[in-house]
């Protein structure tokens, strides 16, 4: 018999508070758009799987809802996500964002600082990875690194840009490293991530909801797909998905907010939905979006 081969495969947890730039990381790295992303905090709500592969090595990486101190039943499922997700990797990898405040002065929050004391309960190795570096002067990454240095002995601090790219290498050769070796990967190589493209075009629409209307509806709208018809699907100009999805609110005043007057407003969240879509799915899509008012959809899991 010869002699075994041994890769690097291991489970990453990505954690820090509602939006640090979780989603739009996990996405640089794929280099696919599998999780939503918009400026309102919250917009992830579970974890999503996205797994990434090198010259031996695989990294399944969580991309987990933001962690804040929860009121709602909704909000303390996605917060209990997030803890969870976290007893169950080989390595956190917790956000924070670059910057100081006035006079070059970096005071970590206690809500920050509580995430940083359920990363050290973990036990697990745990990186530091300062992201938005490319919003910030070179100059303020140190006081924010010995700040979070006070609370913590993080294995490694890396600080990165999701939006360029810069520094995004050295974060994934600094998990690389931390995750244990295995005789095989985790996943196939040909898996991308754990989420059915049903799943992903209900948050391809959901994604439209946020960004379109902006502060007048929650982001607890959610989104259900009822049809996602494959029959006529072919890769190409001629193919065909047929998709019919519910957007559920909580009130008739955002159901008449998101179908907007004479339709315009649903109609332009199904346009940038399917054009989304297409690309994903690499055919045509028939998108249908009704809205709906049910008052508790949000307490059911």
């Amino acid at each position: 018999m010869g002699d075994r081969v041994f890769v690097k495969s291991g489970f990453v947890a990505i954690v820090g508070r509602p939006n640090v730039g979780k989603s739009t990381l996990l996405n640089r790295l794929l280099g696919e758009k599998i999780a939503i992303v918009s400026p309102r905090p919250q917009t992830t709500r579970t974890r999503i799987l996205g797994v990434w592969n090198g010259p031996d090595v695989q990294l399944a990486l969580f991309d987990t809802p933001g962690l804040h101190r929860a009121r709602g039943e909704l909000n303390r499922r996605m917060v209990d996500v997030g803890l969870s997700t976290l007893s169950e990797v080989d390595v956190a990898l917790l956000l924070v964002e670059s910057g100081t405040g006035p006079q070059g002065r970096v005071e970590v929050g206690e809500a920050t600082a509580w995430i940083v004391r359920e990363v050290a309960r973990s036990g697990k190795p745990a990186v530091l990875g300062i992201s938005k570096m490319d919003r910030a002067p070179r100059e303020s990454l140190l006081p924010v690194i010995a700040a979070y240095k006070d609370l913590h002995a993080w294995t490694e601090v890396v600080p990165f840009s999701a939006l360029t790219g810069e520094n995004v290498d050295d974060l994934l050769r600094t998990l690389a490293r931390l995750v244990p070796e295995s005789e095989q990967p985790l996943f196939p190589p040909d898996v991308l991530t754990d989420q059915a493209e049903r799943q992903i075009a209900a948050e391809y629409v959901r994604e439209q909801v946020i960004l379109k209307t902006r502060e007048e509806i929650p982001y607890a709208a959610g989104v259900g797909v009822e049809e996602f018809d494959e029959s006529e699907r072919e890769t190409g100009q001629h193919g065909l998905v047929r998709i019919s999805a519910t957007v559920f609110v909580e009130r008739e005043s955002q159901k008449g907010i998101v179908i907007g007057k004479r339709g315009a407003m649903l109609k332009e969240i199904g346009t940038a939905a399917r054009a989304g879509l297409e690309r994903l799915l690499g055919c045509k899509v028939y998108l249908q979006l009704h809205v709906r008012v049910d008052k508790r959809w949000s307490e059911r899991p």
